[in-house]
Formats: structure tokens, sequence, C-alpha cells
């Protein structure tokens, strides 16, 4: 008998904001990053997005760029260290209706999953404090000596998430059509098409235009929309965008 998995996003989707700025800020902290890259280059697309003016996924991108150069020449012990600093503090800024989820396929003896954009060190922390089966985030390569190379295999499009669910299933033996996957971002859109049961958690507009645009994953999908301590579940055939 095939297992059934649930394959999660983290950021936006399990984790309330993006895990990678909370890094991002305690690399500032320590003075790896330089306070201005933050204020010139990160905050103006932070704004954007904050007043609902630009796109989230251009917020990341920038924090990601600027991640891959500062982290270079760095030994994987020191990013390690403050990925299970950032979780310890701020792990448990999670949604509720995904909290519950993974406790419920916990329960139903599924393989739970996670697939983020997020750095591999910070995606570990997050799996190992929710007791994830597996996972698989964005990898910062680095040398023979630990030493990060400045090079990323990544995590957050919608190409390299379908191509780990693919190896998930074959690893895992997984019936996709019995399966689940939780995502947010047009990223997450192909990992949501793969499974029978996919759920959109506070989806980007991006994502339900790509949802709604296609008829054999918007005639599956559930949308879940957590504002406060609310909970809905919107049926995509009355949904309206505004």
């Amino acid at each position: 008998m095939k297992n059934i998995g649930a394959f999660f996003d983290i950021d936006g989707t399990l984790y309330r904001e993006g895990l990678i700025a909370e890094i991002f800020k305690k690399l500032v902290k320590y003075e790896i990053i330089e306070p201005e890259k933050w204020y010139n280059d990160v905050r103006p697309e932070y704004q954007k997005w904050d007043k609902r003016q630009g796109n989230y996924d251009n917020y990341l991108l920038k924090m990601a760029g600027i991640y891959i150069e500062a982290v270079k020449g760095l030994h994987k012990s020191q990013v390690e260290f403050i990925a299970k600093r950032v979780v310890n503090q701020k792990g448990d800024r999670v949604y509720t209706f995904t909290r519950d989820r993974i406790k419920w396929h916990k329960e139903q003896g599924h393989k739970i999953i996670i697939i983020s954009g997020s750095p591999q060190e910070l995606v570990k922390e997050m799996a190992e404090k929710y007791g994830f089966d597996d996972f698989m985030g964005a990898v910062y390569t680095i040398n023979e000596d630990d030493i990060y190379t400045g090079e990323v295999i990544a995590m957050w499009d919608s190409i390299s998430k379908e191509k780990a669910v693919n190896d998930f299933q074959k690893l895992y033996d997984i019936d996709l059509n019995s399966s689940y996957a939780y995502g947010d971002t047009a990223g997450d859109f192909t990992m949501l098409g793969l499974v029978g049961n996919p759920i959109c958690v506070n989806p980007t507009r991006e994502l339900i235009n790509k949802v709604l645009d296609n008829e054999i994953v918007s005639e599956k999908v559930q949308i879940v929309v957590e504002r406060k301590d609310v909970i809905y579940s919107i049926n995509p055939k009355n949904l309206q965008i505004l």
C-alpha cells in the first residue's frame, strides 16, 4: 500500500512571514551584512509590499541575492548557529490552520514533508521543531572545508518544487492522487497541481490567478485564509477577486 504525503511550504504558509527575513536580520545584527544593504536595497522592496504596492516575491528575491553574497566565505557552523537561534526565537510564529493540519496529518500516519525556498539550514530547524519526516530547502553550496561558495541551488520556483515532489514521491512511494500540498505563492503552483488535495493558504493574487486559469487544479483546490483568530475556507467557484 502506498503512502499518503503532505507537502508544506514554510514562508507565508506555515510561518507567518518569511524565515529568510529573520536570518537576514540576524546577519545584519552580527555585522555580516552591512545595515546599508537593508536600508538601501531591501527596505524599499519591503515598503512597497507592506503598502500593497509591490510584489512580495520581489522582496524575498532581493534578500536572497544579498544573502548569497553575505554567506560566501562563512563556515557552515556559523550559519547553522544563526539558523538555530532564529527558529528558537521565532519558530512559534506560525498559522493556527497549518499547525493544526501538521498535527492532523501525523495522526493519519501521513508522510509530512517541507519543500521551501528558505535556506536549507533554516528549513532543517523548522522540520525538527515540528516533527517533519523530511525536508528540502534552498541549498547554499559549501566546499570540502564546509565554507560557503556563493552559489545556490534554488528551491523557490515551480520547476524546483515540482522536481522535489517527484523525488520524494519515488523515495517514499507516495500516492500523489491521495496526497496533500499547502502553498501560498506562484512558486508553489506546480506542487499544488501534482496532488489530489491542494490547499492554498493565504494565497497571493498571482497564485489565485494561476489556479483559476487551470481547470484541473481549480476543480480540486481549497482556499484557506487566516486573519486574526478566524480561519475562512473559500470555494474557488464562488471566489470574486476585487
